[in-house]
């Protein structure tokens, strides 16, 4: 579990393709103490598990899932990711519950410039629509981010300067693919509201046949 406050980046150190799967070796760009074999850490959000590490470095294994899911297969050697362990009992849960399971690739459509922020449009599958709703939560690469409008397939965020500073957000061009992941909370009410939503868009028993035969008329 996450909270898409990214605690700095990364840089790729390596990486060592087999098949569809890949490791990748990381060395973080910031002071990462007691790296522990196994914990989690969220890769441009994306939630991996170290295998090997040592002095401000590791390495994690990506399935083939992973790669198809995300946007880790356009990485290089020298590419920059930004980077946030797992959330501990008891810290501060400042950004929102981030779960670092990548739903889809968005693409970064404009980015305009709004004082001393920018505004950045991106544009996503039709399908996750439900789950994008304005002043709501998203995370993009990793990124703890509040949706300023949204509709059927774009969302827009604005980015303060310390965020462009801290993570990969300031050299995003257009045409960029980002790790998207939607607010878990809307996952599970859209998953409750299914079988009612599906029940509504069939045709009524109710007519007026119905309410003659019973009394009604």
């Amino acid at each position: 579990m996450f909270t898409g406050l990214i605690q700095g980046q990364g840089c790729i150190l390596a990486l060592h393709p087999q098949g569809k799967e890949c490791r990748l070796s990381i060395r973080a760009l910031f002071d990462l103490p007691h790296i522990v074999g196994g914990e989690s850490i969220a890769v441009n959000g994306t939630c991996l598990s170290v295998e090997d590490f040592g002095m401000n470095q590791f390495s994690v294994y990506a399935s083939a899932e992973t790669m198809t899911r995300t946007s880790l297969a356009s990485l290089s050697v020298g590419s920059l990711v930004n980077l946030e362990r797992a959330l501990a009992v008891g810290d501060r849960l400042g950004g929102h519950i981030v779960s670092g399971h990548v739903d889809c690739l968005a693409t970064v459509h404009s980015i305009k410039e709004a004082g001393e922020s920018c505004c950045i449009t991106l544009k996503f599958p039709q399908q996750y629509a439900p789950e994008v709703i304005a002043k709501g939560s998203v995370t993009l690469d990793g990124v703890s981010l509040t949706v300023n409008t949204c509709g059927q397939d774009f969302l827009s965020v604005n980015v303060i300067p310390d965020t462009q500073k801290r993570t990969t957000i300031g050299q995003w061009k257009t045409g960029v693919l980002v790790n998207m992941e939607t607010d878990v909370i809307g996952k599970y009410v859209r998953n409750m509201l299914q079988p009612w939503a599906a029940q509504s868009t069939a045709p009524s028993a109710i007519t007026e046949q119905f309410l003659a035969e019973h009394g009604f008329f």
